[in-house]
């Protein structure tokens, strides 16, 4: 019972948070429709057709009525040797779009490992701060719970105390923002190992372990707990 209350809860606050909101937006169906030239081709992982593009003197920085870049929309597309294609032509690898997410973020926000990893070798930064939020591709992943993409990012040089524009560090969003589960717990182990700061309080002063017995994440207080 104590634990039906605790994620009823847990959904409550996610659904209120502004985090909650649907910030990130791949392309549509009807954008990608509209796509042509280089971003076509980044959309449909046409490394040919990027490098012709490219030395025939494209504009590697052209963006769509979103404000996203080949970059962004290959990234969205899991197009990876298209990444690596349009950074070896030239386009910028930490270009953020009109909602300031670039494609370190995409890829973290997305679950995937392996598009993260080329965002990050073909010169993503790990540090950058993204989103609306003023936040960072870790405190996205923690949030949602992506615990391999947050241990990643941590290996990354990711910034591990950084706080948002809503008062929240990556700690915090895991705790707040998750359902006490199994990825939110090895998402919290990572952080905690890595150490991240425990002492960290929200706008409320309500710092991780508070917040973790508030919603009754007794899995969560415990590794809150551990000894350094």
């Amino acid at each position: 019972m104590k634990r039906a209350f605790a994620a009823i809860i847990a959904g409550l606050a996610a659904a209120l948070s502004p985090t909650a909101a649907p910030a990130q937006r791949p392309p549509t169906a009807i954008e990608i429709a509209g796509y042509s030239g280089l971003l076509a081709a980044a959309h449909s992982g046409n490394v040919a057709a990027i490098e012709k593009l490219a030395a025939g003197g494209a504009a590697m920085e052209e963006r769509d009525g979103n404000g996203r870049t080949a970059l962004h929309i290959a990234a969205h597309a899991r197009q990876r040797e298209a990444m690596q294609a349009l950074v070896r032509s030239r386009a910028d690898p930490l270009a953020l779009d009109a909602q300031r997410y670039d494609a370190i973020t995409i890829a973290a926000v997305a679950d995937d490992v392996a598009t993260l990893r080329v965002a990050l070798a073909i010169g993503g930064n790990p540090k950058a701060i993204t989103s609306p939020y003023d936040g960072t591709a870790l405190i996205a992943a923690a949030h949602l719970g992506h615990d391999e993409v947050v241990k990643i990012l941590i290996e990354a040089g990711a910034p591990l105390d950084h706080v948002n524009n809503l008062g929240w560090t990556a700690l915090i969003e895991a705790v707040v923002l998750g359902d006490g589960g199994p990825r939110h717990q090895r998402t919290a182990s990572h952080l905690v190992a890595a150490r991240a700061r425990r002492d960290l309080g929200d706008r409320n002063g309500m710092t991780p372990i508070e917040l973790a017995r508030q919603r009754g994440y007794d899995a969560m207080v415990r590794i809150l707990q551990r000894k350094d």
